[in-house]
């Protein structure tokens, strides 16, 4: 298959992807009313922009280990696998907590806060290190890595020793990741609906196509400047969303989807229309 034939096929996924999730939501809405279907949209669109803002860590574990583009693609699969069920395990364990200890949801709302200073502070730094990342160094201590990839395979042997490849690496990088981002998200989606069903969903919907989706971006996300932003910007709104609503205070299911997709509309918008320095130098 041809580069451009792959690249159409990744389009037509993607696209139905996202048919299928608005089809999705559009049923939610006509059997259990607007609100329901706002709160889905509220949740699909907050966890697909983070989800697309990960995708950068990705790329960047990609380039670090020079995994070859043949073999990403069984990394994510075996990614998006795990995601599904860590998600799922994750949303149990919030609905548990959130029925027996409400004040849990303050932690919740505190997460999304630092996590909205932490992605703006990393804005103004330097691109990130691999080498230096604490994840991929807490891995490498627990795996014996061959210096080579051996094809598809997570094993394999040298002088008659059976060592991980560096594939095993990634995917445990990839896989420990998941649940790092899985503590932004996870809060998150709480913060618009206390609904299980709505929260896993829009979560399963959002990660589906993650595949493609970052086939078709990965060499364009480094452009979208803005997106960090922006997702910061809308984690800090549903951490004071949260606390506000502790308080009290009922913000409209309706109102935090308007901000949401204006804040995440804005940021790409930004990103599309403005020129990077970079861009503006080569001009």
């Amino acid at each position: 298959m041809t580069s451009e034939a792959k690249q159409n096929r990744d389009v037509a996924i993607v696209a139905a992807c996202l048919g299928v999730s608005c089809a999705f939501g559009a049923g939610i809405g006509a059997v259990e009313g607007a609100d329901k279907a706002s709160e889905y949209f509220a949740g699909y669109l907050l966890e697909q922009s983070l989800s697309v803002d990960n995708l950068f860590v990705f790329v960047l574990l990609f380039e670090y280990f020079k995994v070859p583009p043949e073999r990403q693609t069984r990394v994510l699969n075996y990614g998006i696998v795990g995601a599904l069920v860590m998600r799922a395990v994750m949303v149990g364990a919030g609905v548990e907590l959130i029925e027996n200890f409400q004040p849990i949801l303050l932690v919740f709302a505190g997460i999304l806060i630092f996590s909205s200073y932490k992605l703006l502070a990393e804005g103004e730094e330097e691109e990130e290190d691999m080498g230096d990342n604490a994840i991929v160094k807490f891995v490498g201590n627990f795996l014996e890595v061959s210096e080579d990839y051996d094809g598809d395979n997570f094993f394999t042997v040298q002088n008659g020793v059976k060592m991980a490849t560096p594939l095993l690496l990634v995917l445990a990088v990839v896989e420990i990741s998941d649940v790092v981002f899985a503590v932004d998200s996870i809060p998150a989606v709480f913060g618009v609906t206390k609904d299980p069903f709505i929260v896993y969903t829009s979560n399963l919907f959002a990660i589906l196509s993650l595949r493609q989706l970052y086939t078709l971006i990965s060499k364009a996300v480094g452009e979208l400047k803005y997106l960090q932003t922006a997702v910061a910007l809308v984690l800090g709104f549903i951490g004071a969303k949260m606390i506000v609503e502790y308080a009290g205070v009922e913000v409209p299911t309706e109102a935090s989807l308007a901000v949401v997709v204006t804040m995440l509309g804005g940021g790409v918008g930004a990103s599309l229309m403005l020129p990077s320095e970079d861009k503006e130098g080569e001009e």
